[in-house]
């Protein structure tokens, strides 16, 4: 028997190189930020910008900590963002399914009313938001901005699903129906584990969006126990615009949640990015 001689193709090898250099770029400003977190600032602007910290500067996590109560703005933003997906949820979900499987007057309407939010900025209705916050008298509490970031995440959460719902089989809903399961029970109990893929696709997008969020937390919200991260971060610099260490200390805790949701969910978004994998689940 001959042996197969295997060698690999000047294109993989090109695309491997490209692959890896790619990775690199993206990888690197990670690694940067944690590196900033760990030096002094003579380090940081003079004499090492770039490389690892000559000496570990641990104590910018506890000034991050004790000065700047970054804790505290951590609370707050895991709140508003847990409540706020919750909510977004509990609303696409059922929404998307209707208008993607079931026929009813209105549904058209509704639909091409709720696609308008995507195409409307943020800047146009922040003095109205803001009236009708201080109104409803929720200033300076966690549900104003809750409620806005609910409705300002349905728009494209609902795309996100109603395209994955389009996808499922109608067969799936027949044979539900032909074993007696009614609507409820056939929407929570077949056609949810088959769109998990785009459920974690969108609880990312919208995660991502909310706890992220500057202009409209920074407008509704001027009480430093209701602030949320990404207004303690500004304040800081303001505040504390010394000491950059800390500074980099705390985007580095800022952005461990991301990663941890990414990490959580990552294996379905692989899935509703590979053709069929939202109905595969």
């Amino acid at each position: 028997m001959k042996r197969e001689n295997k060698t690999t193709k000047p294109s993989t090898v090109i695309s491997m190189i490209f692959l890896i250099i790619c990775s690199v770029i993206f990888i690197y400003p990670l690694f940067y930020l944690i590196f900033y977190s760990l030096k002094t600032n003579n380090e940081i602007f003079l004499t090492n910008p770039f490389g690892f910290p000559k000496e570990v500067q641990w104590v910018n996590y506890v000034n991050a900590i004790k000065a700047f109560d970054i804790l505290g703005f951590f609370r707050n933003s895991i709140i508003v963002s847990a409540v706020s997906i919750v909510g977004i949820l509990l609303f696409v979900l059922p929404f998307s399914y209707s208008t993607t499987r079931m026929i009813w007057r209105g549904k058209t309407v509704v639909t091409n009313y709720l696609t308008m939010g995507l195409f409307i900025p943020i800047q146009v209705i922040i003095i109205p938001l803001s009236i009708l916050v201080r109104d409803m008298h929720l200033s300076n509490t966690y549900f104003a901005l809750i409620v806005p970031y609910v409705a300002f995440n349905l728009a494209f959460s609902s795309m996100i699903m109603s395209t994955s719902f389009a996808g499922v089989p109608k067969e799936m809903e027949e044979s539900a129906v032909i074993d007696g399961a009614g609507i409820f029970r056939t929407f929570v109990s077949i056609i949810l584990p088959l769109v998990k893929p785009a459920i974690a696709t969108t609880v990312i997008f919208a995660f991502l969006n909310v706890w992220n969020e500057y202009t409209v937390a920074s407008i509704l919200i001027s009480k430093n126990s209701v602030k949320t991260l990404p207004i303690g971060l500004a304040n800081f610099v303001g505040v504390h615009s010394t000491d950059w260490g800390a500074m980099g200390a705390c985007l580095v805790m800022a952005s461990i949640p991301t990663i941890i949701i990414y990490l959580i969910f990552s294996e379905q978004v692989e899935k509703a990015m590979t053709i069929g994998g939202a109905v595969k689940g």
